[in-house]
Parts: structure tokens; C-alpha cells; sequence
């Protein structure tokens, strides 16, 4: 035991035991050697399996092209575009399966990128572009591609509700599937609390609302549901969605804006929020104030699709909401061929004529030479069709090719720089011009062009002219002062003869309020652009008096009176100074006319008044006989008072 302590304390004293440490050593030595070259082993086979796998792979790769049935599912492998297109021409089968995912993933990537691309400056060229692709096939990639680019940019929400609300009028299915998703995406981001999602969705919808895809209700129920128990961020997000879409709240639903408004009063009278969401709220009233100046529902570059062509889904938060999420997802199409024909055909109507030769022009420009004879193999059956189409004519009565006509003359307008370009593009396809919801002297002046150029044009208007005042009383307020300045600017140019003045009769009887607004208007139009003056000598003409009878009426005192006194009411009292002296005279004239007539009267009943003047002399002489003999009686009266 002592010696135990003292080795401990002093070391190993023996040589023995020096030996053993030594050897212990260098065991341990060639293990940590062993274990070293063992992992350098095993690292040089991982190596060269990876080498193996990469050689595989690239050998799949260069053998892709050769064998048809490897291509199915691509695995995240990129292929360049002209190496699918050189894929796609090799398969013989275009039925097959295998081409329909090749067509599938090329319309995911063109939907994709048509989607990414789009803007305020540029949406009127995507739009024709994407009802190229095939959007009833990928509407579930549409709508993805929609909700995903929305995620990833929220200011470009209201281009992005522009896009949908185009498609919405063609393919109302693809509308109401968005709809319903992002709706479906608000209701899981309020349950998991998650804000930006949140916020993101209910702009997306605020901007449907404002396009109408969506209805209106669905934007209360979204405010009663944020502001039922009220937080900071449930507040906050309602203060956003109001400042979105209150300006067309505050028209299709005032009382449900102000009851809206009532609970975001009685928030802050309660106090529980924190003061930078208090400040928001008296923010918001103050932008309800003015009117939602700054924070209009649709801006003018968007405002792409007319009210009456719009179609408005209605969707409850209540209601259990099926995304179809499968839609977005490849299926085999028994019926490929079929449904891909039909919707060439859709596309024709949509787009039109003109514009699938156009694309086709571009298509056949870029092919190689030897499809040549194929091209003209279609040319001879699209040949052989238009002569079966002019021997059979069909008389559509939906109303499609007036869309199709309304839509080619908005685009070609809005596509021109001046008046001038629009006038040679609109003549050039044989269209006439239309009307926009808000006036602008562009129209007026591409309008007198077309008089200008063509008579045939300016008795067009002039029947145009007749037509919208037989049918004034029909339109609202705005188009109605639409209409009346468009015209003014055609008379004030001279553009449109004045001879049109004579379909209006202004009496009390013939007009109504609208026609009274639309004369109110056009006249003062008028004066603006020729001046009172000018105006007071072309209403004075001789020559145009026959024109200007209905508008200055002479064949009633009433009548007279009713024009005088309404262009005095409009500030124009000045051209009714002939009408005026016309009053003045006007008794005289009459006792003028009533003077032979008289005369007549006298010389065909000379006996009656002969003896009727013989009577009335009698009773005269009887009558002063009586006043003398009162007289007398009275002074002798007189007389025997004074004695």
C-alpha cells in the first residue's frame, strides 16, 4: 500500500513499467492510422459513385431526345425552349400523353410569364396575348399564377384585378375560381393570425370589388367580420380595405358604409386601441369627408371592361368554398384533341379574324422551310371554308360580333396617338367611332374628321343626331352631357349642318327634364365655341329660319313665352332678343288679322246694329231725363233747409 502511494506520488519508478506506457502508445498510434486510411477509403467510392450517377445522368440527358417515352414528367430538369418546340414537332401523336404534359408545362411557363410581365402601360397588349393560351385548360394555373405575383407585389393588385376582371367577361368560370380562392386564403390567414397574407388577400379582394367581379356583400361581411372583436391588426386591416374599395362602396352601398362607418365611431369612443390605429381611424373619416379624393375605386388606365359587360360574383364567408385544387395539376385528356379545336375556335371570336391571320403571318415566318407545303395545304381548306361559309350565312343573334366590334374600336382609339392616326386606323378596317364614358374634345375632332372626309359619314351622325334625342330620356346624366357636347363640337365646326335643330321642338309639352338638360348643354356648348355673338347671327339667318321654328316657337304666345324664359334661365338670353320684339308686336299683329274679319262681321249684320244703336239712344235719353229730375229735386230740397 505504501508503495502504491509513493509510485503515485513520485511516478514510475521501474523500467517495466516505462515499457508498458511505451507500448500502449503506438497501439493507439496505428489504430488512429487505421481509422484514417479507412475513412479516405470510403470518401474515394462515395466519389466515385457520385462521378457514376453524374455520367448517368448526362447519358439521359443526350438520350432524351431519342427515346419518345422517357420525356413524361421533366423532374425539375430544364429544357431550352428550342429544344422543346424541336421535341414537341417530333412526337406523331398529339394525342398522346406524353405531349399533352410537354403543351402543359409550355402553357404553365407562357401564363407564368405573361402574368410576371404585366403593368399599367402594357396590359392592353398582354390581354390579347393571354387569351391566346389556352384559359380554360389552365385556369387553375391562371388563377395561382394571379394570387402568387399578388403575394409577391401587393401595389400592383389593382393590374392585377384589371387582368382578371378582362377575363371575367370571356370566361366567367376562371372569375369565380379566383374568387373563391382568395377568399378561401383570407378566411385561413384570419385564422392563423397571419398578417401579411392577410393583408394581401383582402386588397385582392377590395380590387375585385372595385372592378364588380366581386359583389359588394362580400366586402360588409369581410368589415363586420374584422371589426366584430376588434384588435389592432383587425383594425388596421379593415381601416386598409375600406381606403381600397369606399369609393364604390359609397355608391352601390351607402347605408352599409355607414353602418361600417358608425362601428368604427363607436371603436374609438370605447378607447381599448392603441393611438397610432385611433389616428387611422380619424384618418379614414377625414378621407370619407372629402370624398375618397386621392382614392379612387378604378384608375383611368384600368378601367378596361364596361359596366353592362361585366359579370358580379356573389360569395359568402359562410359557405363552404371548393378551391379545385386539382385544376392545377396535370390530368390526361381523353379528349385533347377535341377541346383544343374548340377553343381555336373561341379564340377567333374573342380576338377576331384579323388578328389570328396576323398571328399566324408571325407563326409562318418564323418556320423552317419545309413546312411550306403544309401551310398551303391549310391555306386551299381555309379557302374551301370561307366559299361553304358565304354559301351557308347564319344570323347570329347573340349579339357577339357587335362585342367583338365595340372592342376592336375601343382598342384602335385608345392605340393611337391623336385624333388624326385613329381616324386613318378606324377607316382603314371600315368602322365607325364610338363613345367613351367620359367626353373628350379627341372625340370631337376624330368625329368632324370623319364629316369632313365623307358625306356619308356626316348623314350617319345627322341619323345618329335624331336618334339619340328620340332616345334622350334614356340615358344617364353623364352620357347624356356625353352626348350633347359631342354634337356641339360637330356644330360648332360646321361640321354637322344646322338643319338638325329642326327634329327638336322646345315647348313645354314636347320636352322632358332630359331633353330640357341635353338642349341646356348643347347650347351652351355652342356659345362657348362660336361665342354669343356669332351664335345670335348663325340663330338669325334668313335662310335657316324654316330650321330654327321649333327651337323659337311663333304659333303660341305660351310657347313664345316657354323659350324665352328657358334660355334666360340657361344664361343665353341674348339669342331671344327677335323672339322678344316678336311678343311685343304680337298683340298688334293679332288685332292686324282680327281687323278684315271684323269688317265682315259689321256688313253682314247692318239691320241688328242699326236697331240696337236706336235702342241704346233710347235708353241713353230716358236715362239723362231721370238725372235731370233728381237734380231738380234735390236743390228745391236744398232751398227749404236754408229758409
Amino acid at each position: 500500500m505504501d508503495r502504491t502511494a509513493d509510485d503515485k506520488h513520485r511516478g514510475y519508478r521501474n523500467k517495466h513499467d516505462r515499457r508498458h506506457m511505451k507500448d500502449r502508445s503506438s497501439r493507439e498510434g496505428d489504430e488512429r492510422r487505421k481509422d484514417k486510411l479507412s475513412r479516405q477509403d470510403k470518401e474515394g467510392e462515395v466519389r466515385e459513385d457520385d462521378s457514376k450517377s453524374q455520367k448517368q445522368s448526362t447519358l439521359q440527358e443526350n438520350n432524351l431526345n431519342a427515346d419518345v417515352s422517357n420525356w413524361g414528367r421533366s423532374g425539375g430538369v430544364y429544357i431550352p425552349p428550342f429544344k422543346l418546340a424541336r421535341m414537341m414537332k417530333e412526337v406523331q401523336d398529339k394525342s398522346s400523353v406524353e405531349y399533352q404534359r410537354l403543351t402543359w408545362d409550355a402553357l404553365r411557363k407562357s401564363i407564368n410569364g405573361l402574368v410576371n410581365k404585366v403593368n399599367a402601360t402594357n396590359i392592353k397588349n398582354i390581354i390579347p396575348e393571354l387569351f391566346g393560351e389556352n384559359l380554360i385548360r389552365g385556369r387553375g394555373l391562371f388563377c395561382r399564377s394571379c394570387m402568387k405575383s399578388q403575394m409577391a407585389s401587393p401595389g400592383f393588385t389593382d393590374v392585377f384585378a384589371a387582368l382578371v376582371a378582362v377575363v371575367n367577361t370571356k370566361f366567367p368560370e376562371v372569375g369565380e375560381l379566383l374568387l373563391r380562392r382568395i377568399v378561401l386564403q383570407f378566411k385561413r390567414a384570419y385564422k392563423r393570425n397571419d398578417k401579411h397574407q392577410l393583408l394581401a388577400a383582402v386588397k385582392f379582394i377590395a380590387h375585385l370589388v372595385n372592378q364588380q367581379v366581386a359583389h359588394e356583400i362580400i366586402a360588409l361581411e369581410l368589415l363586420a367580420l374584422m371589426l366584430e372583436n376588434p384588435t389592432d391588426d383587425s383594425v388596421e386591416v379593415a381601416v386598409g380595405f375600406v381606403k381600397e374599395c369606399g369609393s364604390i362602396l359609397q355608391d352601390l352601398s351607402p347605408k352599409g358604409l355607414h353602418g361600417i362607418f358608425e362601428r368604427f365611431r363607436g371603436i374609438l369612443h370605447e378607447g381599448e386601441i392603441d393611438k397610432r390605429v385611433q389616428f387611422l381611424i380619424e384618418g379614414l373619416f377625414a378621407i370619407r369627408k372629402a370624398k375618397f379624393q386621392g382614392h379612387p375605386a378604378v384608375r383611368p388606365e384600368l378601367d378596361l371592361v364596361e359596366q353592362e359587360d361585366q359579370l358580379t360574383h356573389e360569395i359568402s364567408l359562410e359557405e363552404k368554398i371548393d378551391p379545385e385544387i386539382t385544376l392545377d395539376i396535370f390530368k390526361p385528356d381523353p379528349q385533347f384533341l377535341e377541346s383544343e379545336n374548340r377553343y381555336e375556335e373561341l379564340k377567333k371570336t374573342i380576338l377576331g379574324e384579323e388578328s389570328e391571320d396576323e398571328a399566324g403571318s408571325d407563326a409562318g415566318s418564323s418556320e423552317e422551310e419545309d413546312d411550306e407545303d403544309e401551310d398551303e395545304d391549310e391555306d386551299d381548306e381555309n379557302d374551301d371554308e370561307e366559299e361553304d361559309e358565304q354559301q351557308m350565312k347564319i344570323k347570329d343573334e347573340t349579339e357577339t360580333n357587335l362585342v367583338n366590334l365595340r372592342r376592336t374600336i375601343y382598342l384602335t382609339i385608345m392605340s393611337s396617338i391623336d385624333f388624326e392616326e385613329a381616324g386613318h386606323k378606324l377607316l382603314k378596317i371600315k368602322l365607325e367611332p364610338g363613345q367613351e364614358r367620359t367626353y373628350l374634345r379627341y372625340y370631337g375632332l376624330l368625329g368632324q374628321r370623319f364629316c369632313m372626309i365623307n358625306k356619308v359619314h356626316q348623314e350617319n351622325f345627322e341619323k345618329c343626331f335624331v336618334q339619340q334625342y328620340s332616345m334622350i330620356h334614356r340615358l344617364e346624366t353623364n352620357k347624356l352631357r356625353n352626348v350633347a357636347k359631342f354634337f356641339a363640337h360637330l356644330l360648332g365646326t360646321f361640321a354637322l349642318p344646322w338643319h338638325v335643330l329642326a327634329y327638336i321642338r322646345l315647348t313645354e309639352e314636347d320636352t322632358t327634364s332630359s331633353s330640357r338638360i341635353f338642349i341646356k348643354i348643347l347650347f351652351q356648348e355652342l356659345s362657348e365655341h362660336l361665342g354669343i355673338r356669332l351664335l345670335n347671327e348663325k340663330l338669325s339667318d334668313p335662310s335657316m329660319q324654316d330650321s330654327f321654328e321649333s327651337i323659337f316657337p311663333k304659333d303660341n304666345p305660351k310657347n313664345t313665352r316657354f323659350s324665352i324664359n328657358f334660355f334666360t334661365s340657361i344664361g343665353l338670353g341674348g339669342i331671344t332678343e327677335n323672339l322678344r320684339e316678336y311678343l311685343k308686336n304680337m298683340p298688334r299683329l293679332i288685332m292686324q288679322q282680327q281687323k278684315p274679319v271684323s269688317e265682315s262681321d259689321e256688313r253682314s249684320s247692318g239691320s241688328d246694329s242699326s236697331g240696337s244703336e236706336s235702342e241704346s239712344e233710347a235708353e241713353q235719353s230716358s236715362s239723362s231725363e231721370s238725372e235731370s229730375d233728381r237734380e231738380e229735386r234735390e236743390r228745391r230740397h236744398k232751398k227749404r233747409r236754408r229758409h
